[in-house]
């Protein structure tokens, strides 16, 4: 049997690069390739991860925890770490899910225990909108006063005569209102436009040497748009006769009997 060549003048083909390479050059990597010694490459540590062991959780030879009664002598109290029924083992002795999966939201609630809240003031509208939270309020009690505004709408129109206030429809009207209560003139028909109405002790208002009552009055936008009004609410020292007027014109008020 013959010796086989050292290969001294042999040629290699790189398993990783296909580039030809001296025979005595060549070396095998971990996975088997052969390939020359500049592409060699070592074996990775992730490649081969060291075995682990899981890290112990319980100790040896444990103790209950317990306590010794304050008073009645001898004996000792163990601490009770039953789990709140939300929070308590479902029927398989694996899991920690809740019986009801919605109550998994009771981890999130913060409860807030509040006394009596009052709320007080005018009231035009409430608008609820359901918001999904993560909070519950508990309230004891809740008083709550609103005052409802009563709304005259307010026109202006020529009868002949120049121009004049229509309240509800009705030129002039004389009004009734009552101490206490909130009446609101809402001004935002455009035929408002340059007609403020105001009110005042004296027929005529301003135009007729008066003043403008202002006790419990508020006003909001321009007369003639989207949300005008003027709005009183009747205080107790109110005198028994009021009038409406407009701030530019005269002529177009009427009367009010305060009760």
């Amino acid at each position: 049997m013959s010796n086989l060549s050292r290969g001294k003048y042999a040629q290699f083909i790189s398993d990783r690069s296909g580039q030809a390479f001296p025979y005595t050059e060549m070396v095998i990597e971990w996975n088997g390739a052969r390939v020359h010694t500049s592409e060699f490459e070592a074996k990775h540590p992730q490649l081969d991860p060291k075995p682990t062991t899981a890290d112990g959780q319980g100790l040896r030879n444990a103790r209950p925890q317990t306590f010794t009664l304050a008073s009645g002598g001898g004996g000792g109290i163990a601490v009770n770490l039953t789990l709140p029924a939300p929070f308590s083992f479902s029927t398989n002795p694996n899991s920690m899910v809740p019986e009801n999966g919605s109550e998994i939201n009771i981890k999130r609630e913060a409860l807030i225990n509040l006394g009596t809240v009052e709320i007080t003031g005018v009231v035009d509208s409430v608008s609820v909108t359901p918001t999904p939270v993560t909070s519950s309020l508990s309230l004891n009690s809740v008083t709550t006063t609103t005052t409802s505004a009563t709304v005259y709408a307010v026109t202006v129109a020529n009868p002949g005569s120049g121009n004049k206030y229509y309240i509800d429809g009705v030129q002039q009207d004389t009004l009734s209102l009552t101490k206490g209560s909130t009446y609101r003139f809402d001004q935002s028909n455009a035929s408002n436009g340059t007609h403020p109405l105001r009110f005042s002790t004296t027929s005529g208002g301003t135009h007729s040497g008066g003043t403008e009552y202002t006790t419990g009055v508020t006003t909001s936008g321009t007369p003639g748009s989207t949300g005008a009004y003027t709005q009183i609410t009747v205080d107790a020292s109110a005198p028994s006769t009021l009038y409406y007027y407009c701030t530019n014109h005269s002529g177009m008020g009427g009367q009010i009997n305060i009760t």
